[in-house]
């Protein structure tokens, strides 16, 4: 498959990864380029979760390694994937009900001065904070019945968008987005599915895990197949290869 001429912004290198005797993952290999979404799929157990974790930085692998822009990355924490530019949504979305937008947004990572006292004596800068998200969210198209209310009165798919808006303030690198249209009715997930095509369009590297093969055609530029932790086929998703998408992931092919 023909792969666009610039370098990869992340690269997994035969991703090894076992928890006692279960190999989860064996020897896995992909790469992920800029202003292009990498839809990640498989059945339950095939390993889509832990190779997704391991860039994320929960799991350490036991073999194989990471690069980001051609260089190793030593992801040994969330925290570390976030400041290598890694965000990744997970399908619990980790909101805060109590809080807004933007306090969601800068939660643990507020913005506060003067930058010349220690972190704990400085004061929070709530109005550059609520102008910076109020932003991401103007240009990301997300519509919201009020900014300044807590997420908790908001709608399952407003509540998806501001967790992916979150990601892609701090995401320099890649956004990864498991399941971001589960639980979510029809018009909420055309909502997800118009950011995501937003977020390819402005230039990041998503990668999306889904279930859902019609979202799989529409939003992804290519398609890799993990089954019983390993790799076992890579395409370009469309309508006259979708079937050939599903043998894959059951190992049915012909």
């Amino acid at each position: 498959m023909k792969k666009p001429s610039a370098a990869p912004v992340l690269s997994v290198h035969r991703a090894q990864k076992r928890f006692g005797a279960i190999e989860a993952l064996k020897d896995v290999s992909l790469e992920i380029f800029k202003g292009e979404v990498l839809a990640l799929l498989g059945d339950n157990g095939a390993g889509k979760s832990t190779l997704v974790k391991c860039i994320s930085g929960l799991h350490a692998l036991d073999g194989g390694e990471i690069t980001i822009d051609g260089k190793r990355a030593a992801l040994s924490s969330p925290a570390a994937a976030r400041r290598a530019g890694i965000e990744t949504v997970y399908q619990d979305l980790a909101l805060f009900d109590n809080l807004t937008p933007a306090q969601n947004f800068y939660c643990g990572r507020e913005i506060a001065y003067p930058s010349w006292l220690p972190q704990a004596l400085r004061f929070l800068d709530r109005q550059t904070m609520d102008r910076e998200a109020a932003a991401v969210i103007e240009r990301l198209k997300v519509k919201l019945p009020k900014f300044d209310a807590p997420v908790a009165l908001m709608s399952g798919g407003q509540r998806q968008a501001i967790a992916v808006a979150r990601a892609t303030v701090f995401a320099r690198k890649v956004v990864i987005l498991d399941e971001p249209t589960a639980a979510l009715g029809v018009r909420e997930s055309r909502k997800v599915l118009d950011l995501i095509l937003q977020l390819k369009a402005e230039g990041n590297a998503v990668i999306l895990i889904t279930h859902n093969m019609e979202q799989v055609v529409e939003l992804a530029d290519r398609a890799i197949v993990l089954r019983q932790g390993r790799k076992v086929g890579e395409l370009k998703p469309s309508r006259s290869n979708q079937q050939k998408l599903v043998s894959m992931i059951v190992g049915a092919e012909a």
